[in-house]
């Protein structure tokens, strides 16, 4: 292989922000931010969805909603034809 065309392949901790849940697994993803995990410096990726909270794998259905686009989203149409209920 030709030196200096790959990218770094590294190991990231990426941080599930919704649960509190992180992981170490390696990527070529570039960031700014570090963290210390287990005695070990790590890049820290941090991401709103992962397998632990996403509904597909958790069993459970639950509206993941930063910025409002939900209530938005209710209070112009109502819940006319809604099959899901707000997550308290």
């Amino acid at each position: 292989m030709r030196d200096g065309i790959h990218p770094n392949y590294r190991e990231v901790l990426f941080h599930d922000v919704s649960n509190d849940f992180k992981f170490v697994t390696r990527s070529t993803i570039q960031t700014r931010e570090k963290i210390e995990h287990e005695g070990k410096e790590y890049p820290l990726v941090k991401i709103e969805v992962s397998a632990e909270s996403h509904p597909f794998y958790t069993g459970k259905h639950k509206i993941v909603d930063t910025a409002g686009r939900v209530d938005k989203f209710r209070k112009k149409f109502g819940t006319v034809g809604s099959k899901t209920s707000i997550a308290g």
